[in-house]
């Protein structure tokens, strides 16, 4: 008999801290975080990191966990996740993966091809290249070398054009070689079951992302993009500067934009984000869909994870 795991699943702005609460008043739970920010330290407001409150009531895990001059793979969640299940389940607790990074579930669920690992020096290289000449030109690179991963990335894409640069110039493979090998299975003494929180009015969950970035500058999220902005090793080529919420104020700061339209810049970027966010769980036709905007969405969860759990 397979043992089920939760995933707690759902754009931003879902309400999935405050259903994990509910959960926790009834199981022995430890929240395996499935956030590819909240992983920063520093970054506390913008990523609407668990309150040091909310923490203290039930285990968290995979908060804080990198610098924001750092790296982190979805790789790296993977092996790191699948060690947390183990050890919770050992403990006889029940782990609850939660969080809005949708490649993170598809990693744990459906295994990752072995790609290299990442290297710092050849990363910062391309970084410089970049710098000098512009992503489209690297881009360009890419496709004479790879043109089937090329053409699914936009030449400015840089997270993206990196990584596959990496790639190539480590193993003198393409990334799209590496694509196609046949992917590790999973551990198949696992169920993951998803209960994904979604919106059945997007325009009340974009009125809910608006209200809620305006109440994070409010509570001084310009200051922490501020600390950030300050510290010499940080730029808009790694990850963390690229955050939604983070970038827009960043660019503020380097004066290319007003304050108020770096602002909505970022309200519209995470709607963006909300809008891939749910393409990625309604290709998931065996979710079980919970509205985020009723009001008893936090109990209707605790009923449909209580089928499971018992």
């Amino acid at each position: 008999m397979k043992t089920p795991i939760i995933c707690l699943a759902g754009p931003t702005a879902a309400g999935k801290s405050a259903t994990t609460l509910a959960l926790a008043e009834r199981w022995p739970i430890e929240i395996i975080i499935v956030d590819s920010a909240t992983i920063y330290r520093g970054m506390d407001i913008g990523t609407a990191k668990p309150s040091k409150a909310e923490q203290a009531m039930v285990p968290h895990h995979l908060l804080d966990i990198r610098d924001p001059a750092e790296s982190y793979s979805a790789a790296e969640f993977q092996h790191d996740a699948s060690a947390l299940i183990d050890a919770i389940l050992a403990r006889g607790n029940l782990p609850l993966l939660c969080g809005g990074t949708m490649l993170y579930y598809k990693a744990l669920r459906e295994g990752l091809n072995q790609l290299p690992v990442a290297d710092a020096a050849i990363r910062a290289q391309i970084d410089t290249e970049a710098q000098a000449n512009g992503w489209p030109e690297l881009h360009r690179q890419l496709a004479a070398v790879d043109p089937i991963t090329a053409a699914r990335l936009a030449p400015n894409d840089s997270q993206r054009v990196q990584r596959a640069m990496e790639i190539y110039r480590i193993s003198g493979r393409p990334m799209s070689a590496w694509l196609a090998e046949a992917r590790p299975k999973p551990d198949g003494k696992l169920e993951f079951v998803t209960v994904s929180l979604e919106p059945s009015d997007r325009l009340a969950l974009h009125a809910r992302i608006a209200q809620r970035y305006q109440a994070m500058v409010e509570q001084g999220l310009l200051d922490e993009v501020r600390a950030l902005h300050g510290r010499a090793d940080l730029h808009t080529g790694l990850p963390s500067v690229r955050c939604v919420g983070y970038r827009q104020l960043w660019d503020y700061l380097d004066g290319k934009v007003d304050k108020r339209l770096a602002i909505e810049q970022a309200i519209a970027a995470t709607r963006q984000l909300a809008k891939r966010q749910l393409t990625w769980l309604r290709s998931q036709p065996e979710r079980h869909v919970i509205d985020c905007l009723a009001p008893d969405a936090a109990a209707q969860a605790v009923d449909k994870i209580g089928e499971y759990w018992g």
